[in-house]
């Protein structure tokens, strides 16, 4: 099988799976979103979430919709966790060893990077809380010249889901696309704690993403 013929069934398998999460989305979770118009056509960014529960990556997936496909960054140990979905995580992620991260994650990671129109990075790395975000995706912003893409999942009742009727009703905002260099300058502004503009960059990213919410018409 050509390069692409394998590219055109690698879309045409994402277009059906993600037709199949929009739908489970809005049954199971009610989902709304706001501000799909922020992603131009034709134009690459890097995603970036907070990472509460698993399901973000449906969500997000199901927010961005299928014109958009999403090539995730996701961790080794994730195999464990969900081992089913094995094979689409080899086909739609990048995945790296976070515990014991090498210097072949690092050229992986900066290949889909640069490669793939749009990446997802959740800055936090794990569904624990209490987790400070890792400077991966401004890095990875940085080096590709790619914006970063505020997603805000905002899921009204039990997130994670509590199972079977605990789904919470969820929706997505998605903001208008952050370059690093306006990152650079609001964390410059920022006290920080020391109270000399050092405030960090990831902080103000996921700052960034908390903000984002839209009062806009519907649009999925």
């Amino acid at each position: 099988m050509t390069r692409r013929c394998k590219e055109l069934l690698k879309g045409f398998l994402y277009w059906l799976l993600v037709l199949l999460v929009c739908f489970l989305s809005k049954v199971l979770f009610r989902l709304r979103v706001h501000g799909r118009s922020m992603i131009r056509r034709g134009r690459g960014y890097i995603a970036v979430a907070r990472h509460r529960s698993y399901w973000d990556v449906l969500i997000l997936a199901a927010a961005v919709g299928w014109p958009n496909r999403v090539h995730f960054v996701a961790r080794k140990g994730l195999f464990r966790k969900v081992p089913l979905a094995m094979p689409l995580i080899h086909i739609y992620s990048t995945v790296i060893d976070r515990d014991n991260f090498r210097l072949a994650d690092y050229r992986r990671l900066r290949t889909a990077v640069h490669r793939e129109r749009l990446v997802a990075i959740f800055p936090e790395g794990t569904t624990r809380r209490a987790v400070d975000p890792k400077e991966g995706a401004v890095h990875f912003a940085r080096i590709s010249g790619k914006p970063l893409l505020p997603i805000n999942i905002q899921p009204q009742g039990p997130y994670p889901p509590k199972y079977p009727l605990g789904f919470p009703r969820v929706t997505v905002s998605i903001g208008e696309p952050i370059t690093v260099e306006e990152l650079e300058d609001a964390a410059a502004c920022d006290p920080g704690s020391d109270g000399q503009g050092k405030g960090s960059l990831s902080d103000e990213l996921m700052a960034r993403i908390d903000a984002v919410n839209h009062r806009e018409r519907e649009e999925g």
